[in-house]
Order: C-alpha cells, then structure tokens, then sequence
C-alpha cells in the first residue's frame, strides 16, 4: 500500500494581522513546510486584518520576528504572488502607487513583492488550485 499524500497547490488566505495573532505564523510556518515536501503554493491572499501582513510601514521592535519582511522574503524566492484584497487593503491604510494616486494621498506604503486586486485573484486562487486553506485570527 502506498502511503505517499498526492502532491498538492496550494492558496493560502491569511485574514489575521500579524503581532495580534499567529495566523501569518502559523501559515509561514505550513507554506514552508508544503513546499519542502514538495507540494506548491498557488498564491498568498491577504484578506480584512491580514492586510497588514503587506505594509511597509511595520516596524516591530529589534528582538521580534519582522512577519512582513519574512513573508516577502518568502513570496521573492520562491516566486509566489502575494495578493492583498483591494477593499481590505483601503480601509486599513494600505495603498500602492497607483491607489496613492487616485485617492490623491500624500504617499504609498505597500511592501514589494505584495499587489493589491480585487476578489477576482481569490476566486481564480480557488479554482487554480486543489486546496484553499485559511489562517484566521482566532478568538
């Protein structure tokens, strides 16, 4: 009998802020270990709090893991899309150049590699891939 689990893609949406909850931990910690194992990750789907996740604002203090710069580190090497959901992403403060723009606002704050879209990415996440997994706040 063969026990090996199929080789899996995964989506992965991260609705937790990182520093008021383990969810960007905690799917940093499974996206790693899924591609060591040799499955892969479709895209990365921040979503409501999870937003924070992209800010280039974060400035967690010196002796804390810095969850934004781990997540694009992660995103750059192995050529993941880090999505962030456009309506999330305004209301929370969250801008690219582009929405700068628009809005008229006086400066942008996304971190590279992470873009902001809008809900269609989730949904093409979900049929691109063969499992969806959510990293919620919890609570």
């Amino acid at each position: 009998m063969n026990d090996a689990i199929p080789l899996q893609n995964y989506t992965l949406v991260i609705t937790g802020a990182p520093y008021s909850s383990q969810a960007p931990q905690t799917a940093l910690s499974f996206a790693r270990a899924a591609i060591a194992a040799g499955h892969t990750v479709d895209r990365v789907f921040l979503y409501g709090d999870g937003v924070h996740l992209a800010s280039a604002l974060s400035a967690p203090p010196s002796d804390e893991t810095h969850w934004p710069d781990e997540w694009a580190g992660f995103l750059k090497e192995y050529t993941i899309p880090g999505v962030v959901c456009i309506a999330s992403a305004l209301r929370r403060g969250l801008i690219n150049e582009k929405e700068q723009k628009r809005y008229k606002l006086p400066a942008s704050n996304l971190l590279e590699p992470f873009i902001i879209a809008g809900l269609g990415e989730w949904v093409e996440g979900t049929m691109a891939s063969s499992r969806v997994l959510y990293f919620h706040a919890g609570g």
